[in-house]
């Protein structure tokens, strides 16, 4: 594994297992988190996009949300614009003809969903490949972002966590609703649920045990959460309550999801209702649980994977192609020195020995 193979040379500062996992988890951070060319990237892209929905329409407002609003992206997650604008209807047919008239998008990427609960344009931008969602008049997009960033001082561990369980369903093609997969606003809400609702420690302190909080995540929502008769709820405090409790409070009669979460920004609005592939999100988790809850065992430490001598690189993998597009970034939007943007806020000898050989890696061993 690309973040195991820079820290090969110091291997023993993992242990015990459960700190190397914790290590792991901060050197995936550290690593996969945006760096200032990818960030400026982005900003070109929205800017593309803006220019040509303010000439269509000059007062209309166009907002970012989502993960690209709350830094918490991977490197190839899609870009999240709301338009808003004196409308009657989402004017999605006429933003699609002006897109395709500038050459903005990949030709065959743009997408009319004006079906979906939340009509939408998606698209590919031509020139860096960043997929982009674009609605109208959407206001609870941007009031999410706002929510997730208080959320994201209150436990420092959320990104941490957060990112790595971005990439677990990724690569498993779960991060998608339209794919059966959850969102990232449920992702988010349930490992929010999970760190309110924990029973032994203060998860706002960030010096916990990462790889614990990961292990036991999986441990909830793989093994012991019941998505039969439970929904989530954020809200003063946080709880899990009965669907039948749930139900009473449904907009436009709804019956409570297998993976119902409670909008706490609407709560009338089941938030996992789409992620019709839940049950598939609940086996992935345990697989995740069953796999690391072993590699931590006393008796892993008897009989070692030879395969896969990093813990974390057990359940998660960088492709070739993300690395390369990200070193492209680099080359076009930048210099070398990205990596000491990205790393926590607290530099140790530790995270600047991880960087550093993540460095020559990159660069000297290709």
């Amino acid at each position: 594994m690309l973040w195991q193979k820079c820290l090969c040379c110091d291997i023993n500062v993992y242990y015990p297992v459960c700190s190397r996992l914790h290590e792991e988890v901060m050197d995936f951070y550290n690593f996969m988190s945006p760096r200032p060319e990818e960030a400026a990237m982005r900003k070109e892209v929205v800017k593309r996009i803006e220019m040509i929905i303010k000439e269509l329409w000059p007062t209309a407002d166009v907002q970012i949300f989502g993960s690209f609003s709350t830094g918490l992206y991977l490197p190839t997650s899609d870009i999240d614009l709301v338009v808003f604008g004196k409308w009657d209807r989402p004017p999605l047919q006429e933003l699609e003809q002006a897109l395709r008239k500038h050459n903005v998008a990949e030709p065959f990427s743009i997408k009319v969903l004006d079906k979906a609960t939340v009509p939408i344009i998606k698209l590919t931008d031509q020139e860096t490949e960043v997929k982009v969602d674009i609605s109208f008049n959407v206001e609870t997009g941007v009031k999410a972002a706002c929510f997730i960033k208080d959320y994201v001082k209150k436990y420092p561990v959320l990104p941490y966590l957060i990112f790595v369980l971005k990439q677990f369903l990724l690569q498993r093609d779960l991060n998608e609703v339209f794919t059966g997969g959850i969102s990232s606003y449920s992702l988010i809400l349930m490992v929010i649920s999970f760190l309110q609702l924990h029973p032994r420690i203060d998860a706002r302190n960030p010096s916990e045990n990462l790889g614990v909080l990961l292990i036991e995540f999986f441990e909830l929502y793989g093994r012991h959460f019941n998505y039969l008769k439970t929904g989530i709820r954020i809200k003063n405090g946080g709880a899990y309550i009965a669907k039948e409790e749930m139900m009473k409070l449904m907009i436009n009669g709804y019956r409570p999801s297998m993976l119902c979460i409670e909008d706490p920004l609407l709560p009338g609005n089941d938030v996992g209702r789409g992620s019709y592939g839940a049950m598939h999100v609940k086996q992935v988790f345990d697989y995740a649980y069953t796999i690391l809850s072993h590699a931590v065992s006393p008796l892993a430490r008897s009989y070692p994977n030879k395969d896969c001598e990093s813990t974390l690189g057990r359940i998660i993998r960088l492709t070739q192609e993300v690395i390369d597009y990200r070193e492209w970034i680099i080359k076009k939007w930048g210099g070398r020195d990205f990596f000491f943007h990205n790393c926590s806020s607290i530099i140790t000898p530790r995270s600047l020995f991880s960087v550093n050989n993540l460095i020559r890696y990159l660069f000297l061993n290709r």
